[in-house]
């Protein structure tokens, strides 16, 4: 799913998305002919049917288990109703010509899934994997206030990366052709192209004061991953800033705009899995019952 979030983005940057200008076959076949621009069109879909047929394959052993389907049924449910939303907006921007909004939500939902899928895994390996340092950590009660940070990072990740979907469906992404100004303008008026590209600005700062915040209130927690991972988040949003004033400077190139998104979805999944891991301690009060009743 990572890999088709990735190769999603070089097909928008490259100008591929009408490579393949029919839906479900490519010129009317199932093999396309060797041209670049079909190819990589070719490609998304081929990852697209891949997730698919894998997922599949997760559901019915999840739902053929009963104890399974129990704790993670919910969860598939979710992620089958996701790719099938993710499967019809493929299908529509082909059908709508590339529609920006069409095309930023079919990136809001490849993220939705892809951050589902992580649980699942991350679910499944906790059943896998129930040794005595995990049952402490489960033990262990989590900070005052931690989980609710961790969730608004996320959701900020998460709406920061779909943001920067925007800017490129919108054409956006030059707006301002220089950083940290933007057009000369520490403070250009917030209409248009130029509004949607400051938002994706402004975004990335609050979310690397967030992340500072968070390394501060996670130092202390007993599970290493949510410990660690602050840091971690905050050196990747630096870099991910990094990526992108050079991808303005050279002009918006379709491989760093690929490692752009690579890097949010990178950023998203290590919050949600932090976030997973922070949920998984108890609260101050039931970690007390908890001790109490060992």
């Amino acid at each position: 799913m990572f890999g088709l979030i990735v190769v999603g983005s070089i097909v928008r940057t490259t100008g591929s998305g009408l490579a393949c200008p029919d839906w479900p076959l490519c010129e009317g076949r199932l093999i396309p002919r060797l041209d670049p621009h079909v190819l990589i069109e070719w490609l998304h879909r081929l990852l697209a049917l891949l997730v698919s047929l894998l997922l599949a394959a997760t559901a019915l052993w999840v739902l053929g288990h009963r104890e399974t389907r129990a704790r993670l049924g919910g969860l598939v449910a979710l992620a089958l109703g996701l790719l099938v939303v993710q499967v019809l907006l493929g299908a529509l921007t082909v059908w709508k010509l590339l529609s920006p909004a069409v095309v930023s939500s079919h990136l809001a939902v490849a993220l939705l899934l892809f951050s589902t899928l992580l649980v699942i895994a991350l679910a499944a390996g906790d059943e896998a994997e129930a040794g005595p340092e995990r049952l402490q950590h489960q033990r262990t009660p989590r900070p005052p206030g931690l989980l609710p940070l961790f969730a608004l990072t996320t959701l900020l990740l998460y709406g920061q990366a779909v943001l920067g979907g925007v800017v490129s469906t919108s054409g956006a992404s030059l707006a301002c052709p220089d950083w940290p100004t933007c057009r000369g303008e520490w403070l250009p008026p917030l209409d248009g192209l130029v509004g949607i590209q400051m938002a994706h600005r402004i975004g990335a700062y609050l979310l690397i004061a967030m992340l500072a915040v968070l390394i501060v209130r996670a130092r202390n927690a007993a599970d290493p991953l949510v410990a660690r991972v602050g840091g971690a988040l905050l050196g990747l949003a630096v870099g991910q800033m990094a990526i992108g004033v050079v991808n303005i400077v050279v002009g918006i190139h379709a491989w760093l705009s690929a490692l752009h998104l690579a890097n949010a979805a990178g950023m998203l999944a290590l919050c949600v899995a932090a976030t997973y891991h922070v949920a998984a301690s108890p609260a101050p009060a039931r970690a007390a019952v908890l001790e109490a009743t060992s």
